[in-house]
């Protein structure tokens, strides 16, 4: 699928050739009303003797105790999921700052070893045209696809999503297959998801399921993924969560997160030495995927525009970025 890139300094959500309106997500709220009322009892066991119901008067008669009355669970019930759910977002929260700090191998050349430049889909190309031909392509990804490999399926949701190698476009039957290999680990998967539900396009939208997709994406290395959560927060009023998620994008060589810094840094949302951090980290992640062959290679793709690219998730430079 397409890179949907969140730019986070123009209020849209952007899907290669596309513009959706962005709105920003409200935190679920909760509220309880009532007060919890502590009632005290001392019951005593009764002896053997009259039967239940029974009143008996006399000295061998056990001291009467009344039925216990039931305190509404409703308050502590509700309190105890509020602080489970509030426990379990803040220990999500520091999985997705402390994970996620170094882009999979899967961003790795298969030749060289080297991570591939962002944006990955302007600095490779994956041959789809194998055959030349629909059937024998879609055959081919059919058989890997049904011994679950993960790239396979999720190649095959694009397919169906776009309506590409003689498919007719099938949106549902595009969810259904990234979600299976999402669950079999695949983060491109994620990602597709996320742009997915968060935009509507297709599906009934579905925020906080996009940003589900998007967390697990990031955690596992996803820069584009990581850079739209910064953007989700800065349009909910969130700019340090905002900074903190394009300063480890930024530092993976995400150019857009360095200059959504740099545009918070003159707006007074983010220091100084935030932006320098930012700055130095992302001069040296770009040096590393620097080579003389990769040099070269950008000569002969300039002299050739035509030759193919890599298809599926593409974060082609966006209109009114920033």
């Amino acid at each position: 699928m397409q890179h949907t890139v969140v730019s986070s300094l123009v209020p849209c959500v952007v899907r290669a050739g596309q513009t959706a309106g962005h709105r920003a997500f409200p935190g679920p709220g909760l509220s309880f009303a009532g007060e919890e009322k502590e009632v005290s009892h001392n019951r005593t066991a009764a002896p053997a003797g009259p039967t239940t119901g029974q009143r008996v008067r006399g000295e061998d008669a056990a001291p009467y105790t009344s039925p216990p009355s039931k305190a509404c669970p409703t308050r502590s019930a509700a309190q105890a999921a509020v602080e489970a759910a509030d426990l379990a977002a803040r220990s999500l929260h520091q999985r997705l700052m402390a994970s996620g700090h170094e882009r999979p191998e899967e961003d790795r050349c298969p030749i060289c070893f080297d991570l591939i430049e962002l944006p990955v889909g302007k600095y490779s190309k994956i041959n789809d045209a194998l055959h030349n031909d629909d059937v024998s392509d879609l055959a081919m990804i059919m058989k890997r696809v049904h011994k679950k490999d993960a790239d396979a399926i999720n190649h095959l949701g694009e397919k169906y999503f776009y309506g590409e190698l003689g498919l007719r476009k099938d949106v549902p039957q595009a969810i259904e297959l990234w979600t299976e290999a999402a669950e079999l680990g695949s983060i491109d998967a994620h990602y597709s998801l996320g742009a997915a539900y968060y935009t509507g396009d297709g599906v009934e939208e579905d925020m906080p399921r996009g940003i589900h997709h998007w967390q697990q994406a990031a955690m596992k290395g996803d820069v584009e993924s990581r850079h739209n959560l910064g953007a989700v927060e800065y349009y909910n009023g969130n700019y340090e969560l905002a900074v903190q998620h394009w300063m480890i994008s930024a530092k993976m060589g995400h150019e857009k997160s360095l200059n959504d810094i740099k545009e918070m840094f003159k707006k007074g949302h983010a220091t100084k030495a935030q932006y320098a951090e930012a700055l130095l980290g992302y001069r040296d992640a770009v040096e590393e995927m620097k080579s003389h062959q990769r040099e070269e290679a950008k000569r002969l793709l300039a002299l050739n525009p035509r030759i193919p690219r890599r298809s599926g998730r593409y974060d082609e430079p966006q209109a009114g970025g920033s």
